[in-house]
């Protein structure tokens, strides 16, 4: 088995060696007609991935503009809200995680927000979120795969409710997009986010943002952040440009990035990743370890990133369960905030080979033997490949 290091964190992830040569080029001026191709390329590809990433690959989007941001998804959730609302205007944000929460800090600063909030992990009673969107709400804000706790919301179902009482919804597909069925226009989603090193495959320092054209007459740059004006963005984003000096070497990157998937096509990439998160969630199920999240009928497990629950003997001194596995050259997650020291996390996101889920499945059991617990690495690894 290869001693190669292996990143299993949910973000930054892995990425070709073909995206990181793409940011070995000379540097261009972000005014050039080169630097417009290489913006154009990532602009298309970003495009395909926002409005296609269902099994058949058909069209989700009447109509929309990818935007290629200067800035992490946290840039993107604030430019979403920020637009789209003035300290007159009721945000509904549902939280149920650590990026929920984070949606509802940054709604916070523009608007009057009512919470929608269950424990972490837990999922969202869909008749309490009916309860709260009404006709004066004026957005509604979402996780569509919660990074923090593993758990796929049911994003069509709110989405429903924000149409019916004609609420803009805002949705973080940071780690569904470009990894997991996501269908704008099904769902009414006014604004998509994602980020550059989830499940696209990229380096970190940029974002993505995908404007449905039915939400930009609702959109006002004078009151958003400076930097952040949505409507200034999609003036230049029609000449390949953005208002500022752009990251020259991450765009050239994501624009290898969102190439590679668009080649693989979101069908195959869809499947692949469905598989593999089912492959470890087969394999810490056979070592006997629970998933974290709390699920409902409206609620799943996520496809890209697997929360589980540590056993308590465990608990007692994680670090010694995570270093564990840092002796053994990988890398995983443990828990957000209050759940730090709680759950680990692994993600397939990206281009990840089935043998390196078998490998993250057979060091997490190895390193649960190291500190007194009674798991079993080959059986994990055999129901991983099962699966697989």
């Amino acid at each position: 088995m290869s001693d190669d290091f292996l990143l299993l964190n949910p973000g930054p992830v892995p990425i070709t060696d073909a995206v990181r040569e793409a940011m070995d080029a000379p540097m261009v001026s972000h005014r050039s007609a080169e630097f417009e191709a290489v913006y154009e390329r990532a602009q298309d590809g970003l495009e395909y991935v926002f409005e296609h990433s269902t099994p058949q690959e058909e069209a989700t989007s009447d109509g929309g503009t990818g935007l290629v941001l200067n800035g992490t998804a946290t840039m993107g959730m604030e430019a979403a809200v920020a637009n789209l609302t003035d300290t007159e205007s009721e945000v509904v944000a549902l939280v149920n995680g650590k990026f929920g929460r984070r949606f509802e800090r940054i709604a916070e600063r523009y608007a009057r927000v009512t919470p929608v909030e269950v424990t972490w992990g837990e999922a969202f009673d869909l008749e309490t979120v009916a309860e709260h969107v009404t006709d004066d709400t004026d957005l509604v804000t979402m996780v569509h795969n919660e990074t923090s706790t593993g758990i796929l919301n049911p994003v069509a179902e709110v989405g429903e409710i924000a149409g019916e009482n004609d609420a803009r919804f805002v949705v973080d597909g940071v780690t569904s997009i470009g990894g997991d069925v996501f269908r704008i226009d099904d769902w009414n989603v006014d604004i998509a986010i994602t980020d550059s090193q989830k499940a696209l495959a990229a380096p970190p320092g940029i974002s993505a943002l995908y404007v449905t054209d039915r939400a930009v007459e609702h959109l006002d740059g004078e009151r958003a952040p400076f930097y952040a004006d949505l409507e200034w963005h999609l003036r230049k984003a029609a000449d390949h440009q953005t208002p500022f000096t752009s990251a020259v070497p991450l765009f050239r990157a994501l624009a290898v990035a969102v190439e590679q998937i668009e080649a693989e096509g979101m069908d195959t990439r869809i499947g692949r990743h469905r598989r593999q998160a089912a492959a470890f969630r087969a394999g810490f199920a056979a070592m006997g370890l629970d998933g974290f999240p709390t699920l409902d009928d409206a609620s799943e497990r996520s496809n890209t990133v697997t929360a589980i629950a540590l056993p308590e003997s465990v608990r007692e001194n994680p670090k010694e369960f995570f270093d564990a596995v840092a002796e053994r050259n990988v890398s995983v997650s443990g828990g957000q905030a209050h759940l730090d020291g709680e759950i680990f996390r692994v993600s397939n996101m990206g281009q990840l080979a089935d043998e390196q889920v078998l490998r993250g499945v057979e060091t997490v059991g190895e390193a649960l033997v190291d500190v007194g617990y009674d798991a079993d690495p080959a059986a994990g690894r055999d129901a991983a490949r099962t699966e697989l």
